[in-house]
């Protein structure tokens, strides 16, 4: 019989942009890292952060996370940071030219997919590069999920 293995308490999600699947059609996905401020971390390990409105850019040879929300603490009053401000991302040089390359030749765009704490304590962003879908591929989007749900609940009732 073997021990469970403990949950690590760094590891965690902090946000998801859950509607990015839905809006977009992502094709390939990466973890970068964030440049941060002392009280932005503290601010993410307390929870409340939001990456749905946020999207992300290459911009003077750096990638940036743009309108990300991290809340601010109270206890942070005094050296406290900006909501929204852009946020730097740490890619290598060769991952940063395939993104500014999907973005400028094929006309993709880099959406930012979920910012979590690896299993070293460290906070990551998850971004995937992505085409945006029309209607009616999310309306084939939706059918998918519905029939995925019809079929399950027909196996479990019927298995």
């Amino acid at each position: 019989m073997m021990a469970k293995k403990k949950a690590d308490p760094n590891k965690r999600l902090i946000a998801e942009n859950r509607r990015a699947r839905y809006d977009y059609a992502v094709e390939d996905t990466l973890e970068c890292g964030i440049v941060l401020e002392g009280s932005e971390v503290k601010s993410l390990r307390q929870g409340g952060a939001n990456i749905a409105e946020s999207y992300a850019g290459v911009e003077a040879g750096e990638l940036w996370l743009i309108n990300g929300y991290i809340p601010a603490i109270k206890q942070a009053r005094t050296f406290g940071h900006n909501e929204r401000r852009p946020r730097k991302l740490l890619v290598s040089g060769r991952q940063l030219s395939s993104l500014w390359n999907a973005t400028q030749r094929q006309g993709m765009t880099i959406v930012p997919l979920k910012i979590y704490f690896n299993d070293r304590g460290m906070a990551k962003l998850l971004i995937g590069t992505a085409r945006g879908k029309k209607k009616a591929d999310k309306r084939e989007t939706e059918k998918k999920r519905d029939w995925q749900k019809q079929k399950a609940r027909l196996m479990r009732n019927h298995g």
